[in-house]
């Protein structure tokens, strides 16, 4: 049997775009992220970066439906 994750993207052009919007987002927070693992960050580090995020991803949402 094998598994696979729902969470790869396929896409590379997809993969670049949602890491430069990662790297927003943590700069908006005040997070350091490096290019590549970056498993030393706290959980509440690597938490404001995903909430920062959806936040984003709220806000660009509603702007849309305007």
């Amino acid at each position: 049997m094998t598994s696979s994750s729902s969470n790869n993207i396929m896409n590379p052009s997809a993969r670049e775009a949602m890491d430069k919007f990662k790297m927003e987002a943590a700069a908006e927070v005040g997070v350091n992220l490096k290019q590549g693992y970056n498993g030393d960050l706290t959980s509440r580090q690597a938490g404001s970066v995903g909430g920062q995020m959806v936040k984003k991803m709220i806000q660009a949402y509603e702007n849309g439906m305007k």
